[in-house]
């Protein structure tokens, strides 16, 4: 009888400590990984407001958003608060509308209806918050 004590308290012990051995295991990603795909992140974040913002600041988007009857300023403010696909999905429009620009292309109705179309959902998402 006491042999068995003695062999089922040492079996119990091990089943206690297997847990802790097994939750010492590496974990599938290093911390320097993740905090550099955190930093990748936030880089990204904010070369795509800074393209919003640089298209906020062209003079001819700027006088299209003032027939439009729309603030610029409130749209500048309103680029801090985009987050995830609406904000790349905005730099991506504000990207390819200041190549244009830049690049000497002719405004047209396509621009302008797309410009219009990015300030109208940077305000819709100040409004909303």
């Amino acid at each position: 009888m006491q042999m068995c004590r003695k062999i089922l308290g040492t079996a119990l012990a091990v089943l206690m400590c297997a847990p802790a051995a097994w939750a010492q295991q590496t974990h599938v990603i290093d911390k320097s990984a993740l905090a550099q795909a955190v930093q990748q992140r936030v880089s990204q974040d904010q070369a795509d407001r800074e393209a919003i913002r640089t298209f906020l600041q062209n003079p001819q988007v700027k006088s299209v958003v003032a027939k439009a009857g729309l603030s610029v300023e409130r749209a500048e403010a309103a680029v801090s608060t985009l987050q995830g696909d609406q904000l790349r999905q905005a730099a991506g429009q504000a990207r390819a509308v200041n190549q244009d620009l830049a690049g000497g292309a002719t405004v047209v109705i396509t621009t302008t209806t797309i410009i219009l179309i990015l300030l109208v959902v940077i305000l819709i998402i100040l409004v909303a918050n």
